[in-house]
């Protein structure tokens, strides 16, 4: 059994695209309260992703007995401060405003948990630099992208009208998305290959 500690629809559609058969059970954990403590711990932006996506998968494992649990974790880093995802499109504006004409980074992170325990884990980051758009660009793609925003930490959707905000993109497409895909796929053909099976 595999199960994908989140209820990212970008997240689940990416695995049944790949054609994987799964349940979904978003995880009950207080992420900001976990990050905080890590960051005034001395951790950074990768070291929030890696952790949060273990937590998930771990609190999610305990509830699934020999099921392998898939954790999955964001953080968006412009410089040493990290962003989240935004609580309205008036906040998704302001945060735009912040990342015009920066570079800013994406960590991905992924784990597989079974009882606990964790199998596997990996990282994977993207850097992301957006063109000095204008207000008006600005708001026309919010326009066009509407409450989608809010579900992104960055407060956009490189794979839908936000687009327009970029200048460079460089990294992987998955991980920029979420979920370093093919990583996952290659843990998964060595540690629990019938999983990737097709069944009727």
């Amino acid at each position: 059994m595999l199960i994908l500690a989140s209820n990212s629809s970008t997240r689940k559609a990416l695995l049944h695209k790949a054609g994987l058969r799964f349940t979904a059970h978003p995880a009950d954990i207080d992420e900001r309260e976990i990050e905080n403590a890590a960051v005034a711990s001395g951790a950074d932006g990768r070291d929030v992703a890696l952790l949060l996506a273990q937590r998930k998968a771990e609190a999610v494992s305990m509830h699934h007995p020999g099921a392998i649990v898939i954790g999955a974790d964001q953080t968006l880093a412009l410089g040493i401060e990290l962003l989240h995802k935004p609580a309205s499109l008036e906040d998704a504006r302001t945060q735009l405003d912040r990342l015009r004409g920066k570079t800013h980074r994406l960590h991905a992170a992924v784990t597989l948990v079974r009882d606990g325990t964790l199998l596997w884990s990996d990282m994977q980051s993207a850097e992301l630099t957006m063109r000095d758009f204008s207000p008006e660009d600005r708001d026309q793609v919010l326009a066009l992208e509407g409450g989608e925003v809010l579900t992104s930490v960055g407060g956009y959707r490189l794979e839908g009208p936000s687009i327009r905000l970029f200048e460079t993109v460089t990294g992987d497409y998955f991980t920029i998305l979420g979920l370093p895909l093919l990583p996952l796929l290659a843990a998964l053909r060595d540690i629990a290959p019938e999983l990737l099976l097709t069944q009727d």
